[in-house]
């Protein structure tokens, strides 16, 4: 609440103009009011009060100067300034903004933001922010939280309030003032040095995982993967983790490099095939999930994942292969070969490496979320042949998910049936492999699903091995995704011709 008592009131009129209507909200130092226009009938202002001693005066001064001179959709259009001397009282008379918070959404939606609707949102967010710190003298927010934006009947986001905004000065190690909101507000804002562009960066990561963990959490503490909504885009993770670092130095550097990542991101996702992507652009759009699922025991889901393993990490380096189901043993027998010992006396750690390969035996996807975060280009998930709740949100939300079924003829139709059974689930971008299968079998099993991406992959006893056939079919499969080197013919050839 606004410490200062207030002196407007319903039926006050402002400036010889403005008849307050209504409260909308208050701080520590102003509240808001609803006016209608005395001379515009029918059209409606908010009113900002703010009453403070001599000291606080000419920070507010600033603010309002600061805002009469900024122009963006997204920010409250100032159309009025005025002050009260005998009051103390300063007056910010500026566009009436129709909605909600989104804090007062998130209350009233059981803590839910669509998931299409989050990407947008955070480009809005940093469309202004980026207009603010452009600016000839950046301007700072400093508290970007849910109840400083308001979201409109469009599910537009826009601030509206600049209490504590400020300009950024080369000059200062330290802001004069510490301010903020606990929970959203970056490190360096409690003393440790001066805001710039990266501390509302940090915020910004702070309110996409309020609204990633249905407003349970603004920091990244330990557990926190457990709350993040299963069905959010994967390349969001990395960015909201690198935008929530400690040190500036670690985050993002700018608004416009986060647009560029989460467009980036996007993009990669909708790679047509045939369309080649540099070894850059999978470095820059984080980590990408191949998830490989077994239709039935036995179908070779693991020996598969092991192979694309080891290809991508030909291919790309950086790769993780992570054991998705608490009671496997086959990684922790292939942890126990690695080491040279007798079953059941291999380290306590569950990672080890084959061949640049990180592998992770019996993880949770709590472990998943956190790996999303470090530098794999890759990671792999060996979901075995189990179709429970978490292995099956792992698979309907990886970026390649593979089917693995049998390639024996009467085997086939095991395919077909999941894919009935998972048939309210969008499946264009599931890929299907047979191990072993006929060209016919390929053939039928296509037309059978509508589906062109279904892959007969060749007898291959050593996954962990480079194999040509192998190699071609995981070529076609990744087309689009993985530059493959072609080999330089010698001049010498060309002269021949």
């Amino acid at each position: 609440m606004m410490n200062q008592p207030s002196h407007l009131e319903f039926g006050s009129i402002v400036g010889e103009r403005y008849r307050i209507i209504r409260t909308l909200g208050s701080g520590g130092m102003s509240r808001v009011f609803m006016a209608e226009d005395l001379k515009l009938p029918g059209k409606q202002w908010a009113v900002k009060e703010s009453v403070a001693d001599v000291k606080m005066m000419k920070f507010i001064r600033t603010e309002a100067e600061m805002l009469i001179s900024l122009s963006h959709p997204r920010l409250p259009r100032i159309v009025d300034f005025f002050e009260h001397p005998p009051s103390g009282a300063i007056y910010l008379v500026m566009d009436y903004i129709e909605g909600i918070t989104l804090e007062a959404y998130m209350k009233g939606y059981q803590g839910y933001i669509p998931q299409e609707q989050i990407i947008p949102f955070a480009l809005q967010v940093l469309d202004v922010l980026d207009y603010l710190h452009t600016r000839q003298l950046p301007v700072i927010y400093r508290d970007l939280k849910p109840a400083n934006i308001m979201l409109t009947p469009d599910m537009e986001f826009k601030l509206i309030d600049f209490g504590i905004a400020r300009s950024y000065k080369d000059e200062l190690d330290q802001d004069t003032i510490k301010l903020g909101t606990v929970g959203f507000a970056a490190p360096e804002q409690y003393g440790t040095g001066q805001t710039d562009a990266r501390s509302d960066l940090y915020s910004l990561g702070a309110l996409l995982l309020y609204l990633c963990t249905g407003g349970k959490y603004s920091e990244w503490t330990t557990g926190v993967e457990g709350y993040i909504r299963g069905e959010l885009p994967r390349h969001l993770i990395p960015i909201i983790r690198k935008l929530l670092r400690h040190h500036p130095e670690e985050r993002f550097q700018s608004a416009e490099e986060v647009i560029g990542e989460l467009r980036r991101s996007a993009d990669f996702k909708s790679v047509q095939p045939g369309k080649s992507v540099s070894n850059d652009s999978i470095d820059y759009a984080g980590t990408r999930v191949v998830a490989v699922l077994g239709v039935s025991s036995g179908s070779g889901a693991t020996h598969t994942a092991i192979a694309v393993s080891h290809y991508l990490a030909r291919r790309t380096r950086s790769v993780a292969l992570v054991e998705l189901h608490s009671t496997a043993k086959a990684f922790a027998r292939l942890h126990e070969a690695v080491e040279g010992i007798a079953a059941g006396q291999a380290s306590s750690s569950r990672r080890f490496e084959v061949d640049g390969v990180h592998y992770w035996r019996q993880t949770s996807r709590a472990d998943v979320i956190s790996l999303l975060g470090g530098s794999y280009r890759f990671i792999v998930l060996d979901l075995g042949s189990g179709q429970d709740n978490e292995r099956l949100e792992e698979f309907l939300r990886a970026d390649y998910p593979l089917v693995v079924g049998s390639g024996a003829e009467w085997r086939v139709q095991d395919i077909t049936g999941l894919a009935r059974s998972l048939q309210r689930h969008p499946q264009r971008k599931w890929n299907y492999c047979l191990p072993l299968a006929t060209s016919e079998s390929v053939r039928r099993l296509r037309k059978e699903l509508d589906h062109d991406k279904v892959f007969a992959l060749p007898f291959h006893s050593d996954p962990f091995e480079r194999d040509d056939e192998m190699d071609q079919v995981l070529d076609e499969l990744f087309r689009g995704v993985i530059t493959v080197a072609r080999k330089k013919r010698f001049r010498f050839l060309k002269r021949q011709r």
